[in-house]
């Protein structure tokens, strides 16, 4: 009886309706921006690779692992990037796993001198798995003789694996010093139920984004910092279901180094136990030659008990450091 209790905790936690908002969202997210919008790819007008690596909440039992990895390059004479990404999330407690595998494609438009237009396609293949073969249930006991029957017809037997096809697009409006973009993810809603009759369509997640970066030396006269000292300001909306997100950031690069926060916000406050603001994510990171480090970690401001916080590990690699540099990383020179 208990491991019915269990497993339907389990299966309410991953298909009620109001818990649909599965995608990750990553706290460096200015700094991998196509997790958001396809009209990133390619971006940086030369071949750009990394991966990323969150770890949420720890300490609650409830440990969501998640990695990411993309690889982007450009054509100048189609003006088109394209980029590839491959994300793993699995959950310690119940072994669910989602994996997907993204290709994206933009197209650049020179609006004017200063504006560029980039609209974007992501085409993808997602994969749930709940690992259900450990499982046994009721049925498959027979206490007579000790028997374990391996077939069941329990109502709780759901596919081990299913997959899916998935749409996204964007449309992204930058400049060399600001961008501002919108996209919607799962524009297909593709069903995502484990049951073998089930319907349960993924939400459509879309986001507003928004990022200007500008020298301190423009705004005040600071002589202890250097010339190219830099201060990137961000701002990220999120809506999926009935859920919201609102996050802004600032990050301040010096020389090699870059520091800065991220203040998250639950606009709408689903319910009376709702917090406004949900976590304060802090990052530091540092630039060496063509290879970039980061890390964040995220503290916890609401009710929901020690967590064990949320932290974040980025790479990534720029062939080209003459090619248009990444917005909040350092500018140098070699």
């Amino acid at each position: 009886m208990k491991l019915k209790i269990y497993i339907l905790l389990i299966i309410g936690f991953c298909f009620a309706p109001q818990l649909k908002a599965q995608d990750p969202i990553f706290s460096q997210y200015f700094l991998v921006p196509q997790t958001l919008n396809p009209g990133f790819a390619g971006f940086l007008e030369t071949t750009h690779i990394g991966i990323v690596h969150r770890t949420q909440w720890p300490a609650l039992g409830f440990r969501i692992d998640t990695n990411y990895g993309f690889a982007s390059t450009w054509f100048p004479e189609a003006n088109s990037g394209v980029g590839i990404s491959f994300l793993n999330q699995r959950e310690s407690q119940s072994g669910y796993t989602f994996s997907q595998i993204n290709v994206n494609y933009a197209y650049q438009v020179q609006l004017g001198d200063d504006w560029y237009f980039r609209p974007g396609l992501e085409f993808g293949r997602g994969w749930k798995n709940f690992g259900f073969q450990g499982l046994l249930l009721e049925d498959q006991i027979n206490i007579q003789t000790g028997v374990i029957n391996t077939s069941s017809i329990d109502l709780l037997l759901l596919n081990d694996r299913i997959g899916f096809w998935d749409i996204s697009a964007g449309l992204l409006f930058n400049t060399e010093n600001a961008w501002i973009g919108i996209s919607a993810k799962h524009l297909n809603r593709p069903n995502i139920s484990l049951a073998a009759n089930g319907n349960v369509p993924l939400e459509t997640f879309f986001s507003v984004s928004a990022g200007y970066e500008f020298l301190v030396t423009d705004i005040i006269d600071v002589r202890f910092l250097p010339f190219e000292t830099r201060v990137l300001l961000t701002g990220n909306y999120m809506h999926q279901g009935r859920f919201n997100r609102f996050d802004m950031g600032t990050s301040l690069s010096i020389g090699r180094f870059f520091v800065g926060s991220t203040f998250v916000t639950n606009p709408s406050k689903n319910s009376g136990n709702s917090h406004i603001l949900t976590s304060i994510n802090a990052f530091t990171g540092l630039q060496y030659t063509n290879f970039r480090f980061g890390v964040s970690y995220d503290f916890n401001t609401s009710r929901i008990g020690r967590t064990g916080g949320v932290y974040e590990l980025s790479l990534t690699y720029q062939f080209d450091t003459e090619a248009k540099r990444c917005f909040g990383c350092p500018d140098y020179q070699d």
